[in-house]
């Protein structure tokens, strides 16, 4: 799938208020806003028409907007997200929505959170995690299996989200960490495994033939060369500490 657009949010001052397990320290917010506008300098330079809606007061975690919903070619799925601080960061995200795609939505007691969801041409991978439950995920399989579309659910039972182990790196390629390597729902596509000492690095994304991946992993740069698509490394440290990477922060279609 070739993207046009991506929608992201600015980060809100309330950013150290989100929910987060990693114990890295509370996020520089002046530093953040540096990350978070190098993040849409990368997507302008995949030659995306980017779309920065504005913080969204009393959600800190709203700037990871793929959460928020699903956009495939023919339809945007409003998600209904796992975590219960962060159910009000949809309205927003679903008005944007709008210009873009018809909508649909998660309906309880459907959970669902958009960094359990991986696209693989018209096949969707769907992580059932602490925040996509099993009726989250039937709900987003019904929806797109009207446009002939097939889905599978797996088990995720290491990191936060599916797509902080697993995330295409070309149409029949997967990056993957050693948690997911061997899975069998896996097994149609290659696997580039990465070290576990560089499982973050997991969360590269993959934007109209070149990799945006997090900076400072070289053993999964050197992983990612062998595909010949270019490459840019871009510093999320202060998102990390809120348990975020690449691909939460933006929704791209």
């Amino acid at each position: 799938m070739r993207f046009t657009h991506a929608i992201v949010r600015r980060p809100g001052k309330d950013l150290a208020a989100g929910i987060t397990t990693a114990a890295l320290g509370p996020p520089d917010y002046v530093k953040a806003l540096e990350q978070f506008d190098a993040y849409v300098t990368a997507l302008k330079g995949c030659n995306l028409a980017v779309t920065v809606l504005d913080p969204l007061d009393g959600y800190p975690d709203a700037h990871f907007v793929e959460d928020t919903a699903v956009v495939t070619p023919d339809i945007a799925v409003i998600t209904n997200p796992g975590a219960e601080p962060r159910k009000g960061e949809t309205p927003s995200v679903a008005s944007a929505l709008k210009a873009f795609r018809t909508t649909a939505s998660i309906q309880p007691p459907g959970t669902l959170d958009g960094g359990d969801v991986l696209m693989m041409g018209t096949h969707f991978l769907i992580g059932l995690s602490d925040r996509t439950n099993a009726e989250g995920a039937r709900q987003l399989g019904h929806a797109v299996a009207q446009f002939g579309c097939t889905w599978t659910t797996i088990d995720v039972a290491a990191g936060l989200h599916f797509k902080s182990s697993v995330n295409a790196v070309g149409e029949e390629t997967l990056l993957t960490t050693p948690d997911f390597a061997g899975h069998p729902a896996l097994a149609v596509y290659r696997r580039i495994v990465i070290a576990p000492h560089e499982a973050y690095a997991g969360n590269t994304l993959l934007v109209n033939s070149r990799l945006i991946m997090p900076a400072g992993f070289p053993d999964t740069r050197a992983k990612l060369q062998t595909l010949g698509l270019p490459i840019t490394e871009l510093d999320t440290s202060e998102f990390r500490k809120m348990d975020g990477g690449l691909t939460c922060l933006s929704l791209r279609f």
